[in-house]
């Protein structure tokens, strides 16, 4: 076994706040980070109590404000879930930001901080010693305001549903629709769901030109000349600059644009069609029957244990632990925010996974991604200081990148039928390599946005065009979809939500990519390093980890098309099956 199922235990050990304490209000908490910013610390031991006590009390909120989050986004229309969560955004966290900033110039003034050498400080302090010279006063309500506002996004787009042949659906379940073989019958439901969108296209531009907005102004604040730049402070990316982006996206466009388009003309082939649309994109040919892995959330997730539990039976076990905690949601449903994450809450140590379920094989993948999360929450629970576990998504988004991939080998528990099987293992290798390009593609549209923040939402949309053009190929045939194509970018929540999160995801995938080839020569080894490398948690510096998980940290023109080569070549041996 790869871990201790002790590990699975959401008993909760408080040494410094009292066991039945609970955050209701601003007096609650107050008193807590006054003793911290007044206590006396003269030694190395007192440091190391009080960096232990910050942590609790840091780990007890962010579990508070993680329930918050959680309860609105499973049901977006619930006005007592909203308000909690608005609540806790516009009063809790303004109060506590500058009692934040007061802890982290209190840690940097202590003479001996620079000699504790406790595994991970050194990634602890750099990161904090970039939030201090960040932080300013008046960027506190700004931020709060931003937080509310990226709300409205899920609220809008939650809201947003379709009828097909009489039934109400959300977006994703009638996106279902688009892998029938019926062909006429995909251009029906691509063309109200895209109207749907277009219904609230003004709504979220005008939502966008105010996150924009927000985000210039607390970037020039904090003495940046653009929120892009800002954002990278922010995120603590150390370890990689802007122009290893423009590397990587220069990359994504030399050499997996060509095998993309080189697999929708085979895919256009396949399905009988003469011009490649939108609506074929995800169609199976005349005669075969769209996969569906699972009937129902709760098949899913036994489904899924069974899945992990034949790689490694302590992966199973964080699987069996979430559904015996009541810590999945996964059906799709109206007034439920998109998207699915894993949400890590540092006090139980058991984290949340949400995702929006509508028995496709993407959900499938969702799934596994979403697991892999999980299972790095769980192993990294041992470090001492929440700040050990607050990951960078380059390492967290390796961990559900890499589940994708080397679930794969056990995904019989889905399909029972080889030939589905088969079918399944094709669809994933090919949307990898397909994801790059559109990952790359977000990534350099975010980089224009806020590079150019006085834009008008036409320049948006001519620059958006400009952008996907770049990384899309000429497969498709968008003739009299302009709408489409020119407002897609709306669909990626992120852009809305959580600005500069997703280039991770294509530095994660190239490093999931490394450790499935390690995993199909040696399984074993494979899944101890990559246990390993989780349990790091942020200890180390990200280049560090992913060596100790057996790979490599790097997005050079040679590695994307060595590892791009690796996945078109496993693909081509399934096509021979």
């Amino acid at each position: 076994m790869l871990a201790s199922t002790s590990l699975l235990s959401t008993a909760v050990k408080r040494s410094y706040l009292p066991a039945d304490f609970a955050f209701s209000s601003k007096e609650d908490i107050l008193p807590l980070f006054e003793e911290l910013k007044a206590r006396e610390v003269n030694d190395i031991a007192a440091f190391k109590q009080w960096l232990t006590d910050r942590s609790e009390l840091e780990a007890a909120l962010q579990e508070n404000v993680g329930w918050r989050y959680i309860r609105m986004s499973c049901d977006t229309t619930n006005k007592e879930y909203t308000d909690a969560y608005t609540f806790f955004v516009t009063e809790i966290q303004p109060l506590i930001a500058p009692l934040n900033n007061d802890l982290d110039t209190k840690m940097l003034a202590f003479t001996f901080v620079d000699s504790f050498n406790d595994k991970g400080f050194k990634n602890v302090l750099r990161q904090v010693r970039k939030r201090v010279e960040i932080f300013r006063t008046e960027n506190v309500p700004l931020i709060a305001e931003l937080q509310n506002k990226e709300q409205e996004y899920a609220s809008i787009t939650g809201s947003m549903t379709v009828e097909v042949d009489g039934k109400e659906l959300t977006l994703q379940q009638a996106a279902n629709f688009l892998e029938i073989p019926d062909r006429a019958k995909r251009e029906e439901v691509y063309r109200k769901i895209l109207a749907r969108r277009i219904q609230d296209r003004d709504k979220l531009d005008e939502l966008f030109n105010e996150l924009i907005k927000l985000r210039h102004r607390i970037a020039l604040n904090a003495g940046f000349t653009n929120y892009r730049d800002y954002m990278f402070a922010n995120l603590g990316r150390f370890d990689y600059t802007p122009d290893d982006c423009f590397k990587f996206h220069h990359a994504v466009e030399k050499y997996l644009v060509p095998l993309v388009q080189k697999n929708e003309e085979s895919h256009r082939a396949n399905i009988g069609v003469d011009v490649l649309r939108p609506w074929d994109l995800s169609a199976e040919p005349e005669g075969q029957k769209p996969l569906r892995p699972y009937d129902g959330s709760a098949d899913l997730i036994n489904k899924t244990i069974a899945c992990f539990n034949e790689m490694d039976p302590f992966l199973g076990a964080c699987i069996e632990a979430l559904k015996n905690e009541n810590r999945l949601d996964l059906e799709s449903r109206k007034g439920k925010a998109p998207g699915g994450y894993n949400y890590p809450l540092y006090e139980t140590g058991m984290p949340f996974i949400f995702m929006n379920s509508t028995n496709t094989l993407r959900d499938l993948v969702t799934m596994v991604h979403e697991g892999g999360h999980a299972v790095h929450s769980i192993v990294d629970r041992p470090l001492e200081l929440v700040d050990y576990k607050s990951l960078p998504s380059e390492v967290a988004e390796l961990a559900s990148m890499s589940m994708e991939l080397m679930s794969m080998e056990y995904w019989k528990h889905y399909f029972s039928n080889d030939e589905e099987l088969l079918r399944a293992k094709k669809k994933h290798l090919a949307d990898v390599l397909k994801g790059l390009p559109w990952i790359a593609a977000v990534d350099a549209f975010q980089h224009w946005i806020y590079l150019n923040p006085e834009h008008t939402a036409d320049e948006r949309r001519k620059a958006w065009r400009e952008t996907y053009a770049r990384f899309s190929g000429k497969a498709v045939n968008w003739d009299g979809l302009d709408d489409a194509l020119e407002n897609m970018w709306q669909k990626q929540l992120h852009i809305f939500e959580v600005p500069f999160y997703y280039i991770e995801y294509g530095f994660a995938q190239l490093g999931a990519i490394a450790v499935w080839r390690n995993f199909i020569l040696d399984q074993k080894t494979a899944l101890e390093k990559y246990i390993a490398a989780l349990s790091l948690g942020y200890t180390d510096t990200i280049g560090a980890i992913y060596t100790e998980a057996g790979i490599s940290f790097n997005f050079e023109d040679h590695y994307v098309a060595e590892l791009s080569g690796f996945v078109s070549d496993q693909l081509a041996k399934l096509e021979q099956k």
